[in-house]
C-alpha cells in the first residue's frame, strides 16, 4: 500500500489507549530492521527523519525506501520528517514524498511558533499530509542540536490547549520531563501535563525521547494521552554494539554484511519489543 498519513492510525491509537511508535531511520539496515519488526507484530508505525538523517540518505533514497517498505509490508506507514526547522523544510519534504512532517517551533516565542505552524498545517492539509508541532523545550541531543536538561523547558498546560486550538496539528508533542538520548538517571515524567493536556484536545499527545524509559512509566503515559512514542536511541545503541562485537570477535572481517546483518536483527528485537509495549500489534 501507498504511504499514510498518521490520521490514518493516531485517531484509533488515542480511542484505543494504545501509541504508535516512531522509530528514526537513518540508514538501509534501520529501515529494514523496523519494518521486519511491524510485519511480525502485525502493527502500524511512522519512519522518523531528522534533517540530519536527511543529509546523510539523501531525500530520493530515503523516499525510496520508506515507499518500498510499505508496498512489501503492506502495513500503513507514514514517513515523517522529524524536527522540521522551517517552512521550507517541510515543503521540501511534502514535496519529495512524506506523508506527514513535524514543525519544531519550540524554539521561537509562542507567537511565532502559533505563526508558522499554522502556515506549514495550511499547506500540508491540502496535500493530505499529517502535521506534528511541539510545544515546550525537550532536552537531551537531536542530530547536531543540543539542549541542556536546565534549559529544557516544561510545557505549561493551558498553553499547549491553547496551541492546538490555534493551529490545529493532528498532533502535539509536549515536554514533561523526557529528553533525547539515554538517561544518566530515571526521567521524571509529568503525567498530570500529559493528562491536562489530552483531555482537553481531540488529538494524542505525542512523547519524544522514548528511549529508556522505564516500560510502567511508558505504559502510564499511554494511559494519560500519549499515542504517539518517538524511540531512536535504543536502535542506535543496539545497532553500534552490535557492530562492535562482530568487529571484535573478527578483526579480519571486511564484509559489511557481515556486521551489518546482526547489527539489523538486533534493532529488529528492539522495535518489536517496543511495538509490544506500545500496545499497536494486531493494529495494522
Amino acid at each position: 500500500m501507498p504511504l499514510v498519513s498518521m490520521n490514518e492510525f493516531l485517531p484509533q491509537a488515542r480511542s484505543g489507549k494504545y501509541a504508535v511508535g516512531q522509530f528514526n531511520m537513518n540508514n538501509l539496515e534501520f529501515a529494514q530492521a523496523i519494518m521486519e519488526a511491524a510485519i511480525e507484530e502485525n502493527s502500524p508505525f511512522i519512519y522518523g527523519v531528522s534533517e540530519g538523517a536527511l543529509k546523510y540518505m539523501g531525500i530520493e533514497f530515503t523516499v525510496a525506501m520508506a515507499k518500498a517498505a510499505a508496498l512489501k509490508s503492506g502495513l500503513p506507514i507514514a514517513l515523517h520528517l522529524d524536527h522540521g526547522s522551517s517552512f521550507e523544510v517541510a515543503m521540501k519534504c511534502i514535496r519529495a514524498g512524506f506523508s506527514s512532517v513535524m514543525f519544531d517551533g519550540s524554539h521561537y516565542s509562542y507567537e511565532e511558533n502559533v505563526r508558522l505552524t499554522k502556515e506549514v498545517v495550511k499547506a500540508a492539509r491540502a496535500m493530505g499530509v499529517s502535521v506534528e508541532g511541539e510545544l515546550g523545550t525537550i532536552g537531551g541531543v537531536e542530530d547536531d542540536l543540543s539542549v541542556d536538561e536546565a534549559d529544557a523547558s516544561l510545557a505549561k498546560p493551558e498553553e499547549a490547549i491553547r496551541y492546538y486550538e490555534e493551529t490545529g496539528v493532528d498532533c502535539v508533542a509536549i515536554a514533561v520531563g523526557t529528553a533525547h538520548g539515554m538517561y544518566a538517571a530515571e526521567p521524571n515524567i509529568r503525567f498530570d501535563i500529559i493528562k491536562k493536556v489530552a483531555d482537553a484536545i481531540p488529538v494524542p499527545v505525542v512523547l519524544h525521547g522514548g528511549s529508556g524509559v522505564p516500560d510502567e512509566d511508558i505504559r502510564n503515559a499511554i494511559l494519560a494521552g500519549v499515542g504517539k512514542i518517538n524511540v531512536n536511541t535504543e536502535n542506535q545503541v543496539a545497532c553500534t554494539e552490535a557492530i562492535r562485537q562482530a568487529l571484535n570477535k573478527d578483526s579480519k572481517v571486511i564484509d559489511p554484511r557481515k556486521y551489518l546483518t546482526p547489527a539489523r536483527n538486533a534493532m529488529i528485537e528492539v522495535v518489536r519489543s517496543k511495538i509490544q509495549l506500545f500496545g499497536s500489534s494486531n493494529k495494522a
